[in-house]
């Protein structure tokens, strides 16, 4: 008997074969974790704009239901005035931004006495994020602080207009709501009017 050796081959990977099997899986999982993170801030960003507009729609209609009278609503006259001329005094004629004269002894602000109480008192109000306190976090009118909305900032202009004419501008406010979600930049932006319909209702 002849002294022959047969190698059997083996079966299995090479080193190689691993080497390539681990790279090609590699590149894999990190393109599908790139899908899924993309995929994990789109989910959230519908989140942030139904917050930001909820925040702009109950801010908006808080402007739209206050007065919108010839006289401030502490005059005397706001019930009986027919223009600005029948208020008490000319410091009574309601003026873009919170009242700081008579008849308010103190400026006015939107969550504490005095409170707001007159369209015109929102001009250039803001809350939330990046502004100075008082108004630093975003409060409800009754000035209870909700600090899930920490990262969001409100802000209110108001403006006398002639977009609805014949209205006119005497008897016409536009309203426009900004509100920011600050960490990722989402912003809403809501506008309104404010007729002067019933101008001896407070």
């Amino acid at each position: 008997m002849s002294a022959s050796c047969h190698f059997r081959r083996q079966s299995g990977l090479s080193l190689v074969e691993v080497v390539v099997t681990i790279v090609v899986l590699g590149i894999g999982l990190a393109g599908l974790l790139t899908l899924y993170n993309q995929l994990t801030r789109a989910s959230v960003d519908p989140i942030v704009r139904k917050q930001a507009l909820a925040i702009a729609s109950s801010l908006l209609e808080e402007v739209e239901l206050k007065a919108f009278t010839y006289c401030d609503p502490d005059d005397a006259n706001v019930l009986t005035a027919t223009s600005t001329a029948g208020c008490t005094s000319a410091a009574h004629v309601d003026g873009m931004g919170p009242d700081t004269t008579p008849p308010s002894v103190t400026a006015e602000t939107r969550d504490a006495e005095p409170r707001f109480d007159h369209v015109n008192d929102y001009n250039g109000f803001a809350m939330g994020s990046g502004v100075a306190a008082p108004n630093h976090q975003i409060k409800t009118v009754s000035a209870t602080v909700v600090p899930e909305l920490a990262d969001y900032s409100a802000s209110v202009t108001v403006a006398a207009t002639a977009d609805l004419a014949p209205v006119g501008a005497n008897d016409e406010l536009k309203i426009n709501v900004v509100v920011t979600h600050v960490p990722s930049g989402t912003t809403v932006r809501l506008q309104g009017y404010r007729l002067r319909y019933a101008p001896r209702t407070p």
